[in-house]
This record gives C-alpha cells, structure tokens and sequence, in this order.
C-alpha cells in the first residue's frame, strides 16, 4: 500500500459556532487518519452560490440537520476514492463533481464534496510534512491585513442596521501580530463609546463577532468608528472599509434600495456611497449593490477610487467572474470556498482573478467552527487580505492564532500586506 492512498473516508454532522450542524470529514492515508476539514456555512448568501444539502426533517434541527451530506461522503464519496492518491486533488474534485453530476452539487450536496476535497488538501499536506499554505504554494509569503468587522448589522444580528459589516483594516501595522494588537485596542475604546451611549446591552454581539447596537443608516457607524480610531492613536494606521450585503435591504418589486429609511435608486445609492467615501477613508466595499448589478457595479469601479468586492456578484465562481471581468464589474473577488464547493475550483476563480488584475480577498463565513484552514488558503493565495472577525470567540481567534504560527513559520521570508493589501508585492 503506498504511503499517499486514500484508505477511508468518513464524515460526521458537528455543529458551527450558531449551533447549526455542519458536515466534518476525515480522509485516512494507509490506515491512519491524516486530514480533517470541517464545512463553514453562511447566513447571508448569494442565490447562486453551490448548494447547501440539508436533510429537511423538522423533527431534528428544525430540518437543518446535514445526515444527508453525511451519508453521502460515507457511502457514495468515500468508497469510491478509496485507493485513489491523495496528491492528485483535481483528479479527486473533478470525480467529485462528477459524481454530482449537477450544476451547483445539489445531488450529493456542497458541503459533503467540500467537505472531503479540504479534509484531501490537508491530508496531502500532512503526508508530505509541510503546512498546508506551503504545499498549494511553495511561494506563499503574504501575510494578509485582516479586515475587522467591529459593527454587525443585516441578517449577521437582530438589530435594525440595514449593512452588514463596518470594518477597520489596520494597514499601517508592521506585522500581523500588530495588527491584531492595535485592533484589539482600537475596539476595547469602541467598546466604551458603545457603553456610554447605549449602555451594556449595546455590546452584544453579532455572529461575527461584532457590536451588534441600536445604531442606524450608515454615518453613525462611521462617527464611532474614527472617534474610537483617534482615542487609541491610530489615526495615521487604520482605514475602514464596509460589507453592505445589499441584497438583504434591496426591494426588487420596487427597484429600490431601503436604508435607514430612505428609498435610493442605484444612482441616488452611489452618490451616498461617494459623499462617505469623501468624508471617511474607505478603501473598500463588498456588495454595495444586488447581486444581479453587473452594470452598477461597474460604475462603482470607474468612479470610486477604492476596492469593489463581489461577492453575491461573483460567488467563486469562474462564470460569474468571467462575465464581471468582460463587463468591467467591481475590481475584486470575495472568496468563499463553500460558495463554490471544491478547493480546485476556488483556487481556479482566484488564478483568474489575478489574471485579469482583481483582487482576491479571503473569507470566514457568519457559520464558522474551529477549523482555520481559511488562513492556509490566505498566505497560499498571497492574497493580502483575510475577513474573519473580531477576535472574541474560538471560531474567529482560530483564524488569527493560525495567522500568528505561520507568522512565526515565515520568519523573515514572510511580508505584511499593509497598504498594498489589494495588490500585494
């Protein structure tokens, strides 16, 4: 038996950081279990994103159980890849996919393909003895900012803040660890203006980890924002930039934008976006319009001097892209490997990005666990930028701890993106 085939596979349902379940898989390397990836999930998705396959049983989970998934990894993934190497990952995605045989993985569902193409990735790392980051990339050096979601909004919380996520991005940092430093100061002083204005309460969370509070609309969040940033010293370091998920507050009977509110047609919405923009030093925004806008979000790109994400927009995926890219559609992808539902296939919207000059930012889902292999994939795509929370919670502080080791690993050969975040040398 060679020491690279795939002897077992099995999955189980284990649950995110909602409590919801979620598929987790093993892969075995000549008896021996050597990788394991667990499945993030998320709340606010695309509708074009690969499919999530839950089991539908309202007795358990209130029929968000993945059984299904599971059963699918256990009995129709997993013993046909058995004896197969585990280096070759295309080969076992392409197979994969295959398998399905649909067109977003509903027949045997994202999260179970996901779910073993990681587990795979990782397994192959391990059987060589190098880090994952290091084994998709030999060149992977990049240390990412990481984009600090300190105020949820949307469907991350229950409050009645219509965008998603208000972000610092600590670019003036030196290293990744001062990053972390400087931002955990920055929001212990966001933490006390939240207080004094809306008492305790105002510092419960959202499911990423930031300050889920009673604010509104668009400025106030701002107004917090800088004046925490001044408090700590921070000014010269820190830009900010905003997940406006606006699928979540687009009225699509009316073709209008409701925010705080106000109704915004698409040209009304961006010139708010360029009067922000003027005032707060933004560098970058992820959906600021509905995920159909290839149109809008092209003007965004030629008229707003910063980063314009797609992520609804783009989902992963290479189609999407390709036709962002030939319309001239934002300047940026999110990448979401669940979106997608394999490493080969994420990887390839990624090499596509940088072929045609996008940037490529790498991201948590709002349904994390432990698992911070989001952070490999970051430095293995030198992408410059990570989002994946404040960090308050295990399944955000994994993320940032894994950051910390490979750090650590690179030594000298490792370089902080900082104000290149977009386009890191």
């Amino acid at each position: 038996m060679s020491l690279l085939t795939i002897t077992k596979i099995h999955a189980r349902e284990i649950i995110d950081c909602r409590g919801w379940p979620t598929v987790q898989a093993d892969v075995w390397i000549d008896g021996r279990l050597i990788g394991r990836a667990d499945v993030a999930s998320g709340r606010s998705t695309g509708s074009h994103e690969a499919h999530v396959l839950l089991d539908g049983d309202p007795s358990r989970y209130q029929g968000l159980g993945v059984l299904k998934a599971v059963d699918n990894v256990n009995n129709v993934i997993g013993p046909e890849l058995v004896g197969w190497d585990v280096t070759e990952q295309r080969k076992i995605d392409l197979a994969m996919i295959d398998m399905d045989g649909t067109a977003n993985k509903s027949k045997l569902g994202a999260n179970a393909i996901l779910g073993v193409s990681l587990a795979v990735a990782r397994a192959a790392a391990n059987v060589n003895g190098v880090s994952l980051y290091h084994y998709i990339n030999p060149n992977a050096h990049v240390l990412p900012v990481p984009l600090m979601n300190c105020l949820n909004g949307g469907k991350l919380t229950a409050n009645e803040l219509e965008i998603q996520e208000f972000i610092f991005m600590p670019v003036g940092a030196n290293s990744y660890a001062h990053a972390l430093e400087m931002t955990t100061e920055i929001n212990e002083v966001l933490r006390d203006l939240v207080v004094e204005k809306y008492g305790i309460l105002g510092t419960n969370t959202g499911d990423e980890g930031g300050f889920a509070t009673p604010m509104r609309g668009i400025w106030e969040p701002f107004e917090f924002m800088s004046k925490a940033v001044d408090q700590a010293g921070y000014a010269d370091d820190i830009v900010y930039a905003m997940d406006l998920a606006a699928n979540s507050w687009f009225n699509q009977k009316s073709d209008v934008y409701e925010l705080d509110g106000e109704a915004y047609d698409r040209d009304a919405l961006i010139e708010l976006y360029k009067k922000v923009a003027e005032a707060y030093p933004i560098v970058s925004m992820e959906d600021p319009l509905h995920e159909e806008d290839f149109e809008g979000f092209a003007t965004l790109a030629r008229e707003l001097d910063m980063q314009i994400v797609g992520d609804d927009l783009f989902v992963t995926n290479v189609d999407r892209l390709r036709e962002g890219v030939q319309k001239g559609a934002a300047n940026a992808m999110l990448f979401k490997v669940n979106q997608i539902g394999t490493l080969s296939e994420a990887l390839d919207a990624a090499e596509f990005a940088y072929r045609n000059n996008y940037g490529v930012q790498v991201s948590e889902r709002s349904g994390e666990t432990e698992d911070p292999i989001i952070s490999d994939l970051v430095v293995a795509l030198n992408s410059g930028q990570i989002k994946t929370g404040m960090p308050i919670r295990g399944e955000r502080t994994s993320k940032h701890n894994r950051l910390l080791q490979i750090e650590e690993e690179l030594g000298a050969a490792g370089v902080y993106a900082g104000r290149d975040f977009a386009r890191p040398a």
